[in-house]
């Protein structure tokens, strides 16, 4: 496949490109990528080298998303291409995340086949997954056309963190969520993953005004964001913004990536923090990797 050109880019001359995909508007030189790796200044126009190129195909029941309450009991057809626009320090898929689509082995697989090998797996939906796939949003994009045209449908598993209209462009499309919350501090969001928290809590009210199922993801670190004061702020934002029936899923922390040095996070840390939120009225509230 050749490279596929991006939808949302400006040029801004001396040959440069701005990447108008998410709040980094990172400013490409000419054959160089934005922090995400995977869109590439080309002779002045941006290109996705990972558009029909995943590098991880499965199929997953649909509760590894997590999702506890968008058809339980099901299969999806998980499918990734390598890139993400955060550097999480405890990446658990850094070898697909953090680098580029050439730097690992990888599939060539178009639109129209990842939807009818759904189809011939007899998996209901697509569920885009494992690195951050609202960086190869155009990719994405066409597969999820496709598929609603079929009658499947499709699930975003994301960190959020994108601009408003490349968002509003894809949700259509989307018909269910999990949203990495990483955190209630945006000076953590900068610190471990380089991004804002405001963003992603805009992306996440987008979803819910646009009929996407949501539930949310909060991964727990012993000493980052463990702060139970934290974890009530964030559940009452839920209430408050009508997310209290979206389910919020508490996970366990192992060590990864560049946090090898911190421990797992002790059962009771969950156990508090699924207090806390159930005392604030969220009415879903699971613990994962325990």
């Amino acid at each position: 496949m050749t490279p596929h050109e991006c939808k949302y880019y400006q040029r801004i001359g001396q040959g440069q490109v701005e990447c108008l995909l998410c709040p980094h508007h990172c400013r490409i030189a000419e054959g160089k990528t934005g922090r995400c790796r995977s869109r590439r200044n080309a002779g002045g126009i941006l290109v996705s080298d990972a558009y029909g190129h995943p590098c991880a195909l499965a199929i997953d029941p649909v509760e590894k998303k997590p999702l506890y309450h968008f058809h339980p009991g099901t299969q999806c057809l998980s499918m990734a291409c390598t890139g993400c626009n955060f550097h999480c320090h405890n990446c658990q898929n850094h070898d697909i995340s953090q680098v580029a689509p050439r730097e690992v082995s990888r599939y060539d697989v178009t639109a129209e086949q990842m939807t009818e090998m759904c189809l011939s797996h007899h998996c209901p939906g697509i569920a885009y997954t494992y690195t951050e796939p609202l960086t190869y949003i155009e990719y994405v994009g066409d597969i999820a056309r496709l598929a609603h045209q079929k009658g499947l449908w499709n699930i975003l598993v994301t960190a959020g963190y994108v601009c408003e209209q490349p968002l509003q462009d894809l949700l259509p499309y989307i018909d269910a969520a999990n949203i990495d919350l990483k955190s209630f501090s945006d000076d953590i969001y900068q610190r471990v993953s380089g991004g804002r928290l405001s963003v992603v809590l805009d992306t996440i009210l987008a979803m819910r005004d646009a009929k996407v199922w949501i539930e949310l993801t909060n991964l727990v670190i012993p000493g980052i964001n463990d702060d139970m004061h934290m974890i009530r702020r964030m559940c009452q934002w839920m209430v408050r913004h009508r997310l209290e029936d979206a389910p919020l899923h508490f996970s366990r922390f192992f060590p990864q990536y560049r946090m090898r040095d911190i421990p797992p996070t002790p059962l009771h840390t969950l156990e508090s923090a699924r207090r806390v939120a159930q005392e604030e009225g969220l009415r879903h509230v699971y613990l994962g990797n325990v």
